[in-house]
């Protein structure tokens, strides 16, 4: 009879023959590593979150180098569309008011676009270390799930990818929900496990158990790099 410790054994097996990337159908999706996120000073900063740029970077290189697709995120906010993402959930992307001093907690046009949007520290822009490279599709969201309102679906799907391979910020925000959209499309999806930052190390970890659990494979730079090389 099998042991309880077979049975995972088994799974972490089948788990990995049905996410290990396949060439021609994979796909590196980087969310969301913006300046509004990333930059000193910005509202909503992330200070982890520039301690992944040189793991992103090493795969967004090799990536290239194996002609897979890379495919960036940007969350933005309008008062065009004054969706929850911004009054109650992120009052850091309001647009500034006259007299009131912008940071966290209040309205500092973090990620706005249009009039008004900030340029610098608060800007929606990806930093310029992961900047996209010519032609490289580049998705901007009002949501924190990127599949949502977007493109991005049918984008990947008729490159005819099935395999992803997630990293950014924030690990449980729009990491978080951009995987669980994809992993109800059927994706087949990898987590960075250093290629994905929160400000909360224990909310890191529980999300990587549950994404463990039910809903991905979780590998670091490193074992990618070296599964993309097969290549």
């Amino acid at each position: 009879m099998a042991t309880p410790s077979d049975v995972v054994r088994a799974r972490e097996e089948r788990i990995e023959e049905l996410h290990r990337c396949r060439p021609g159908r994979t796909a590196l999706v980087v969310i969301d590593m913006q300046r509004g996120f990333l930059d000193r000073g910005a509202a909503l900063e992330v200070p982890e979150g520039r301690r992944i740029v040189p793991n992103l970077q090493r795969l967004i290189s090799l990536c290239r180098g194996k002609g897979v697709p890379v495919v960036f995120t940007q969350f933005v906010y309008s008062p065009a569309i004054p969706c929850l993402r911004g009054d109650p959930f992120g009052i850091e992307h309001l647009p500034i008011e006259a007299g009131v001093p912008p940071g966290f907690g209040r309205p500092s046009s973090n990620c706005l676009i249009g009039a008004g949007a900030p340029e610098g520290p608060d800007s929606a822009d990806i930093v310029p270390e992961l900047a996209p490279a010519l032609g490289e599709l580049v998705i901007a969201g009002h949501t924190y799930d990127k599949f949502y309102g977007t493109s991005l679906d049918l984008a990947l799907r008729t490159r005819d990818v099935r395999w992803l391979i997630l990293g950014g910020v924030t690990t449980d925000i729009c990491v978080n929900s951009t995987l669980m959209a994809a992993a109800n499309r059927d994706y087949r999806v990898t987590v960075l496990t250093d290629g994905v930052a929160t400000l909360w190390p224990e909310i890191q970890e529980a999300c990587f158990r549950i994404w463990q659990r039910k809903f991905a494979r979780l590998r670091t730079t490193a074992e990618m790099v070296a599964e993309l090389e097969t290549f």
